[in-house]
């Protein structure tokens, strides 16, 4: 019997809805966020659907990923939704109350009605670039707090541990930062995408890397559109009657991708001939220059998605011929 399956995932548990297509009793369960909450889960789907359920998820980051997969390799149809396409859902089905139980019904019944697109595991090397980057991404926030902590001590030993913990953290941030560039450059496909996204003025090594690991096959994406959703730089809308107002932007989405733009998009502002065309009309605008940096990270996603795209490089003689969209 076909279902549509919703899990809300959490660091420790997942809380999942079965939903049937011909209607009927619905089930719920929660199981662990662990390989032996997985067989749980796949025996209680497997006596109640066989391999027919249609399961879907919220892109949410490193917590769902194990489970997405274990499905996968089970051969069930498992869908990853952005977190912005299942909360327009919720508003337009008039959901008020959120528990994780009902997060996961509301996600089954997306599944139910939007049918939406079947997820594709990652090429290995994507894989691999994805746990290299993330781990990176904990060395320097260690780092971060390791120097914090040591700027308000005062006891000479806990300074020294301290100043040895942030020594060992540079050795090792130094350490992942070449992997990522050798795995790069010894993978033909990776290689080239880096090549294409480093030609973007403001776009540099560990930036590509990033943007390559987290957004994974940009063919997946119909439109730039759901590339900027899927990353959170969208517009979020305010409405009460006729009066709607954009009060920046979702954040429901990537964070780990928006925090590598903003430091690109900072220098892009400056040094891109297209964005920095671009940065100058939004400030003349009246935006200020916070809202003119987010706005210049969302134009290099649109950069970024035509390149990728395309297959071919950036053109700095694309604004002459093409105004890039406001």
């Amino acid at each position: 019997m076909s279902g549509f399956v919703g899990i809300d995932v959490a660091k420790d548990e997942l809380v999942v809805y079965l939903m049937w297509e011909s209607g009927g009793r619905s089930e719920e369960c929660v199981v662990k966020n662990d390989k032996s909450g997985f067989k749980t889960l796949m025996n209680w789907l497997k006596k109640r659907t066989g391999k027919e359920a249609h399961v879907c998820l919220e892109a949410t980051g490193i917590y769902g990923d194990a489970i997405t997969e274990a499905l996968h390799e089970k051969g069930y149809r498992v869908s990853v939704v952005n977190p912005a396409r299942i909360s327009a859902y919720a508003q337009s089905q008039m959901r008020r109350n959120k528990t994780d139980g009902l997060d996961a019904e509301l996600i089954a019944d997306y599944c139910r009605t939007q049918n939406p697109m079947l997820w594709t595991p990652p090429t290995p090397a994507v894989k691999e670039l994805r746990q290299l980057v993330r781990h990176l991404d904990n060395l320097k926030q260690e780092k971060v707090r390791a120097e914090n902590r040591r700027s308000v001590e005062q006891h000479t030993a806990i300074i020294e541990q301290l100043t040895a913990q942030i020594d060992l953290l540079v050795q090792q941030i130094e350490e992942i930062k070449q992997a990522i560039k050798d795995l790069i450059k010894r993978d033909p496909t990776l290689r080239k995408e880096v090549e294409l996204l480093e030609s973007i003025p403001g776009i540099g090594i560990l930036t590509a890397a990033v943007i390559l690991s987290e957004l994974g096959d940009i063919h997946r994406f119909d439109d730039v559109r759901q590339v900027v959703a899927f990353v959170g730089l969208n517009p979020r809308q305010s409405q009460s009657g006729r009066k709607r107002t954009s009060v920046g932007i979702s954040r429901m989405g990537r964070s780990s991708l928006r925090a590598a733009l903003y430091l690109p998009a900072v220098v892009a502002k400056n040094c891109n001939p297209i964005l920095s065309v671009f940065a100058k009309r939004m400030l003349s605008n009246g935006l200020t220059p916070m809202q003119t940096v987010v706005a210049v990270m969302r134009k290099l996603l649109h950069l970024v998605y035509g390149i990728l795209k395309s297959g071919r490089p950036f053109d700095p003689n694309y604004l002459s011929s093409t105004p890039l969209p406001s």
